[in-house]
């Protein structure tokens, strides 16, 4: 089994569905799997949460699977989604300096991936 945390920067859909995508196959492996909206992604999260948008259902699965760890509480004020994200029920994270930190997931042997 591998431990893997998905920081996600990027703030396109496109980019995101391939998150998506490979947390669900990484889990359905085996892999213990962790997504982390920071930065830019942060914005998706309040769309995310329509069922109208073309990635709820995959969002939803995550989701469900408890592999969507939260998203980055800085990032999600600065950006305007504060309020949205606290709704959709996401953990806000800032355990370093109001942003989520990898070190705590590379203190446990997970491999760190940016997206």
């Amino acid at each position: 089994m591998k431990k893997v945390a998905m920081f996600v920067f990027n703030g396109s859909p496109m980019c995101f569905v391939h998150v998506l995508l490979n947390a669900l196959d990484m889990h359905a492996r085996g892999d213990d799997v962790h997504i982390v909206m920071e930065g830019e992604a942060t914005k998706l999260v309040p769309e995310l949460a329509l069922p109208e948008n073309w990635l709820h259902a995959l969002w939803q699965k995550a989701r469900d699977k408890g592999l969507v760890d939260g998203a980055c509480k800085a990032c999600s004020q600065k950006l305007g989604v504060l309020d949205a994200v606290a709704e959709s029920a996401l953990p806000l994270m800032d355990d370093m300096n109001g942003h989520p930190g990898m070190a705590r997931f590379q203190a446990d042997g997970y491999e760190i991936i940016t997206f």
